[in-house]
C-alpha cells in the first residue's frame, strides 16, 4: 500500500484518469464516449441485460444510462427486447452492427494500451487485477467499518 491513503487514491484516480484518456482517443475516431463504450462492452457477452443491472455494471445513473442507450439504439448499435423471464422487463442486446463495432473498437484499445504489456505480464497483470478486485470489493462491502480515524467521545468527557 501507498505510504499514506491518500497517496493511494491519487495514484488510483491518476491512474484511471490516464488511462481513460488512451481509450478516449480510440474512441474518438468512433464518434463514441467512454460510458458508452463500457456499455457496449458490457453487452458483449451476449445475454442481455436489464437496465439497472447495466447502470451497476458501468457505474452510471439511471437517467443518464436511458440517454446513452437511447442514442445506441438510434445508431443501430443496441436493440431493446422483452425479457421473457419477466415480461415487465426490458433487455437491451447488441445488434451485430453493435457487436462488430465493438470488436473494432477493442483492437484499436489492445492495439494503444499495447504499450502497457511490459508492466501488466501475465502474473503482474493478474496480481494487478485480483488487487484491485479485493480493494473494490472491501469498498463496496455495506458491512465494513467506516471510521473517520476520531475516537467517540461521551459527553463532558475531556480530550
Amino acid at each position: 500500500m501507498a505510504a499514506r491513503p491518500h497517496e493511494l487514491l491519487r495514484l488510483l484516480t491518476r491512474a484511471e484518469r490516464l488511462s481513460v484518456r488512451r481509450v478516449q482517443s480510440v474512441l474518438d475516431e468512433f464518434d463514441c464516449s467512454i460510458e458508452a463504450w463500457r456499455v457496449l462492452d458490457l453487452l458483449s457477452d451476449g445475454r442481455g441485460h436489464n437496465m439497472s443491472a447495466i447502470a451497476d455494471g458501468v457505474f452510471l445513473p439511471m437517467s443518464s444510462l436511458t440517454k446513452i442507450v437511447d442514442q445506441l439504439v438510434d445508431q443501430n448499435l443496441v436493440y431493446r427486447r422483452i425479457d421473457p423471464a419477466d415480461r415487465r422487463r426490458v433487455l437491451a442486446q447488441l445488434t451485430p452492427r453493435g457487436l462488430q463495432r465493438r470488436q473494432q473498437m477493442n483492437r484499436q484499445i489492445c492495439a494503444v494500451l499495447v504499450d502497457l504489456g511490459h508492466l501488466l505480464t501475465q502474473d503482474g497483470g493478474e496480481q494487478l487485477h485480483t488487487l484491485l478486485a479485493r480493494l473494490a470489493d472491501a469498498l463496496d462491502d455495506p458491512d465494513a467499518a467506516v471510521t473517520t480515524g476520531r475516537t467517540e467521545r461521551t459527553v463532558g468527557q475531556e480530550r
